[in-house]
């Protein structure tokens, strides 16, 4: 990412939106030491949710759903163990989660169960966690968001992808407000299945992270901190390596990326963000000031 003041070529401003709020959780001080200093907060493992989110509710949550869940508490600006809300769902937010490899290691345990004991040994209490949109199930149900609930398993693209599908949630007037999460675990399924992949970057290890964009319609939203203009035009990923401080955090990377360039925008600049790689191919947004 490199700020930019203004934009080089024509840009198709197919999806736009607003950013009233945002997130990074980036476990370990490594991680820590290579975000900007506004987002220099220790964050807690998955194993030390329950610091801040309390310990109701958290049995059985994968790792991703965890994190996933402590990067929207942060974003919404809530106090460490503050209750979980109890108030009807809001029909107007959406959830929209990117996440390749969130909770793989959880699908591979309850095959290999039933592969070695039968069907009948797996507990009818895995089979929501088993599912592609727990975490973003997980995070509507907690937070009490109504809305459309998708995730994106798209590869390398994953974040930039759930970043457009927000924006046409707001454009086509099916969500008022969107969260927007990336997360990728760092369990030893998910590390594995990440090192095998043709477009895995040698010498950098996927990394457990999550990031949170809370999205409204542009520009003229309450509270907006930035303005996001995505492109629908193919790019070059040559800029889109990975952080090797951060490691590959793979489908989270472009929701990451993107609250780091809105942590880290000047007054009047715009800033371009690029995620991908060579196999999934590339994608970008442009971050300016609201």
């Amino acid at each position: 990412m490199k700020p930019t003041p203004t934009m080089s070529g024509t840009i198709a401003r197919a999806a736009t939106a607003a950013v009233t709020a945002y997130a990074v959780h980036v476990p370990g001080a490594d991680g820590e030491r290579a975000l900007p200093g506004a987002l220099r907060v220790p964050a807690c493992s998955a194993e030390q949710a329950h610091e801040l989110l309390g310990r109701k509710g958290l049995l059985a949550k994968d790792e991703a759903t965890r994190l996933a869940l402590c990067a929207v508490h942060r974003a919404l600006g809530r106090p460490p163990r503050a209750p979980r809300p109890d108030h009807p769902a809001d029909p107007a937010t959406a959830v929209v989660v990117a996440s390749n490899l969130g909770n793989t290691a959880t699908v591979a345990r309850i095959a290999a169960e039933a592969r070695e004991r039968g069907a009948r040994s797996v507990s009818p209490l895995d089979a929501p966690t088993a599912s592609s949109n727990v975490i973003a199930g997980a995070v509507a149900i907690w937070f009490r968001y109504g809305g459309p609930n998708l995730t994106v398993c798209s590869g390398a693209t994953a974040g930039m992808d759930a970043i457009w599908l927000g924006c046409l949630l707001l454009r086509s007037g099916r969500a008022e407000q969107v969260v927007v999460v990336g997360v990728e675990p760092g369990d030893p399924v998910a590390a594995a299945l990440h090192a095998s992949r043709a477009g895995a970057v040698p010498g950098i290890s996927l990394r457990a992270a999550a990031a949170c964009l809370v999205l409204r319609s542009a520009p003229a939203a309450p509270g907006a901190q930035a303005v996001l203009e995505l492109s629908a035009d193919p790019v070059d990923v040559g800029d889109g390596a990975p952080v090797k401080e951060l490691g590959d955090t793979y489908g989270a990377a472009g929701v990451l990326r993107t609250a780091l360039a809105v942590a880290e925008l000047e007054p009047g600049g715009r800033t371009r963000v690029i995620c991908g790689d060579r196999v999934d191919g590339g994608r970008e947004l442009w971050v300016g000031r609201a």
